[in-house]
């Protein structure tokens, strides 16, 4: 990222975004929509992983939601 877009306020980046074509802020809430997805991909499949590591070394604990409450409440 060059130093010009870095120091672009909000408000600014708004603006550019808007003097855009229809077609091209279309193409570039898509291009930002898939990226959060991707991110989201990304931090999903690390809590699945933290997750496996910590059944994988026993810090997970099995039960049902009647033990869960039983825990909960002690």
């Amino acid at each position: 990222m060059s130093c010009s877009a870095q120091s672009l306020s909000f408000q600014d980046l708004i603006e550019a975004v808007e003097s855009l074509p229809l077609d091209d802020q279309s193409m570039l809430v898509e291009l930002i929509n898939k990226r959060i997805i991707e991110k989201r991909r990304a931090e999903l499949v690390a809590e699945v992983r933290e997750s496996r590591e910590a059944f994988l070394r026993g810090e997970v604990k099995c039960g049902t939601v009647k033990d869960l409450i039983k825990d909960l409440e002690n």
